[in-house]
């Protein structure tokens, strides 16, 4: 299948790697012998954040050709820490267990704990991890607790054709214990086995905006740990040409049929497909050659750009559909959102009133100001209110923004990671993400969420156009799916997007996700 597409990549691997072996040979000479760098020639230079649609195979090929483990060892590592992970938690909650039932742990009870794993197994625990390419503990929660209330279920039969007692008390909490001790040892196992494995290689296909996209999304999430080491653009020969047939590169471009040869020259982990508009023939055939390679295989439709995850997958005349909900919020969804958010803002504020005592004595006495900071941002609906926050910067810090405006890192949103404006105290509070905790008053005023959309500058939300505005349809929160990401912010046009995707798929254990990731993210101290 590979044909003379094959024959000339190869030939174009081999001078890629004589020419590299020349380059590392002059870079071990010293200085004053080593002959001045072409201007024309950018092998020696770090790949480009993109390659373009017409790049040539040898360019390809010299993104990152270092061969890394297997990728079946860097599964390995997950599976293995998560099977261990899953003993020590189901001891948990066996301990806990044998704790309220007043006995020690027996016998048969120990001899229970591989049956976690076989539950595991069985729920797809293990294979999950090898599939997706965020590997997250608290998307599995809901799974996590149902395996362990069949373990509980086990445990429970086990202890009575022994003839042990076991109260209802004890079932319950082995259940509650042992789901609780699944979800905190398995964020602890995948957190140790990103430190242990390398990150996941991957080979993007699709169109250069597409990649582009992609890149820039990957770029920002520090979970999904993946090297993107090459692109590649998706071409159905059958169309290319007028339907003439091509056997290799055409026009300088990779076809899929060459997609073999590439992946094994960049040893990737994962194929990124991204799908354009093309005949599904190519489609197929990627995902067919990547299979062949022993590759994994990860497909972004275009389609949840627009519609999300919120989507159910049906089957009818022998098709697969995927049915859409209908957008926004029912009003039972808005009065429960609602009522989480006055008893959390509420709780909110009793628990943090010591902090916000210690902030606004330390905001006085490191510079002269107020101690609050107000600044119009645009809400549900698209009506303006003040968003209240600790002072973190000096009083004149909008006069100055105009001086520092080519300072700006994001595209579309004002920010600078070291900005001048910025105050000591507020530097910490800002690190800390405690300059926000003022915003449980617009929540409990109504006009913020918990959890929702960022809340925009009026200059900003006025560059948001078309179905993106949708987002309004929610009132903004305090954290979202684009606080969680780090201090590196994507920019507007991205944001937007996330932001959207959000209000089209809310759910209540989405919220519930956020919050407990950016609680997460405070004791970590990523803020801003």
């Amino acid at each position: 299948m590979l044909g003379e597409g094959k024959d000339d990549i190869k030939a174009n691997l081999a001078a890629f790697a004589s020419r590299t072996r020349a380059q590392a040979a002059a870079r071990s000479r010293p200085t004053a012998e080593r002959p001045a760098r072409d201007s024309s020639s950018n092998l020696g230079a770090p790949p480009p954040p993109e390659v373009a649609a017409d790049q040539r195979a040898l360019d390809l090929a010299s993104m990152q050709p270092i061969a890394p483990p297997l990728p079946n060892r860097r599964d390995a590592v997950f599976r293995r820490l998560l099977a261990v992970a899953d003993c020590f938690a189901a001891a948990g909650g066996l301990l806990l267990a044998n704790i309220v039932n007043h006995q020690r742990l027996s016998a048969p009870s120990f001899a229970t704990l591989p049956v976690i794993v076989l539950i595991n197994k069985l729920a797809g625990r293990y294979d999950h991890d090898e599939v997706v390419v965020r590997k997250s503990t608290l998307d599995e929660a809901p799974i996590l607790a149902a395996v362990a209330a069949a373990y509980a279920l086990v445990w429970s039969v086990v202890t009575l054709a022994f003839n042990e007692h076991s109260s209802r008390g004890a079932v319950l909490v082995l259940w509650a214990g042992t789901s609780a001790c699944l979800i905190a040892l398995r964020a602890l196992a995948r957190g140790f086995a990103q430190r242990l494995a390398p990150p996941e290689r991957a080979l993007v296909i699709g169109e250069p905006h597409d990649r582009e996209s992609l890149g820039r999304r990957l770029a920002v999430d520090t979970k999904a740990a993946v090297e993107i080491v090459g692109y590649l653009a998706l071409e159905d020969d059958r169309r290319a040409g007028n339907s003439h047939t091509h056997s290799g590169p055409r026009n300088g471009v990779l076809s899929v049929s060459a997609l073999k040869t590439a992946v094994e020259s960049l040893r990737a982990h994962r194929v990124i497909l991204i799908p354009p508009n093309y005949e599904s023939d190519a489609v197929f055939e990627a995902v067919a050659s990547a299979h062949s390679a022993g590759m994994k295989v990860s497909i972004v439709p275009s389609l949840f750009e627009v519609f999300g995850s919120a989507v159910e997958f049906d089957e009818f005349g022998g098709f697969t559909a995927l049915g859409l909900r209908r957008p926004g919020l029912s009003r039972s969804s808005v009065l429960i959102k609602r009522a989480t958010d006055i008893v959390g803002a509420m709780v909110g504020l009793i628990v943090v009133a010591p902090l916000w005592l210690l902030a606004a004595i330390a905001i006085k006495l490191d510079s002269p100001g107020p101690v609050f900071f107000r600044q119009p941002r645009v809400g549900r609906g698209g009506r303006r209110f003040e968003m209240i926050k600790f002072r973190s910067m000096v009083t004149s810090a909008e006069e100055q923004r105009s001086d520092l405006e080519s300072l700006n890192e994001t595209d579309g949103i004002f920010k600078i990671a070291n900005d001048p404006r910025v105050t000591r105290v507020g530097r910490r509070l800002r690190k800390s993400s405690l300059d926000e905790l003022p915003q449980l008053i617009n929540v409990l005023r109504g006009e913020m969420s918990l959890v929702g959309p960022r809340p925009l500058l009026p200059e900003e939300d006025q560059r948001v156009e078309g179905h993106h505005r949708k987002r309004l349809q929610l009132a903004p929160g305090m954290t979202g799916p684009w606080q969680v990401l780090g201090p590196q912010r994507p920019p507007l046009s991205e944001m937007v997007k996330i932001d959207y995707l959000y209000a089209a798929n809310w759910s209540l254990w989405s919220d519930v996700k956020y919050i407990l990731r950016t609680v997460i993210h405070m004791l970590g101290r990523r803020g801003v």
